[in-house]
């Protein structure tokens, strides 16, 4: 039997709507800081956001949860924070109709920037965990704080694919769309603001994906 071909998805903004991580990182963890310091929540928020800022994304602390309760000292625990929650955790409104029909004919994986304590959050809530083969964090699994083209070359290597019969789509032009291109992924790139003029490897939606990958033969190069 052949092997099947590979899907790769990124989670946030591509699987799973924004507002989870969103709530998380801007209110949730400003308004235990606000608790703490007898402030209010907006004053907090500042703070809180600007050391975030000053930490940058290109730190892996920037993605640390627990990083960040350390070095706040904040009350309780962060595992009761994401849990309470995890209600605001929501699909988008294509993402499982989706992966249902595409996982009869592909194996799939999710692959996150995301800490990987979120990542099984999410997709545990959303009810789509198990139509996945493999769940990788480039923070948590492979201390990378971007899908870089080692990356995608790892993840090929683990699931003992060429990266020629590998799909990926997510909605970062350059670490979900460029860089898998450059080593020989099929890309697509999730605009669903239409930041970007369409192409053939651009689309709006996870349908529209869908639809383009059964007849990659039709793609223009």
């Amino acid at each position: 039997m052949k092997k099947k071909k590979l899907i790769s998805f990124d989670l946030d903004n591509t699987l799973i709507e924004p507002a989870y991580t969103t709530f998380i990182w801007e209110i949730g963890i400003p308004q235990l800081y606000a608790k703490k310091h007898n402030i209010s929540p907006s004053k907090a928020a500042q703070i809180v956001i600007a050391e975030y800022e000053r930490v940058g994304d290109l730190n892996l602390e920037w993605y640390d949860i627990t990083y960040w309760f350390k070095y706040f000292e904040l009350p309780g625990r962060w595992e009761n924070l994401l849990e309470e929650h995890r209600d605001k955790i929501r699909p988008f409104p294509e993402a499982k109709e989706v992966i249902e029909d595409l996982t009869k004919y592909y194996n799939l994986i999710v692959l996150s920037n995301a800490a990987r304590e979120f990542v099984e959050v999410e997709l545990k809530e959303a009810g789509i965990e198990n139509y996945f083969t493999r769940i990788f964090s480039a923070t948590s699994d492979f201390r990378q704080v971007k899908k870089t083209p080692q990356f995608y070359k790892q993840i090929c290597k683990i699931m003992e694919i060429e990266p020629s019969d590998t799909i990926h789509t997510g909605d970062h032009y350059e670490f979900d769309y460029l860089v898998p291109k450059s080593i020989g992924i099929k890309a697509f790139y999730l605009d669903r603001d239409r930041t970007k003029p369409k192409d053939c490897f651009t689309v709006k939606n996870l349908k529209e994906f869908a639809v383009l990958i059964k007849n990659l033969s039709g793609l223009c190069n």
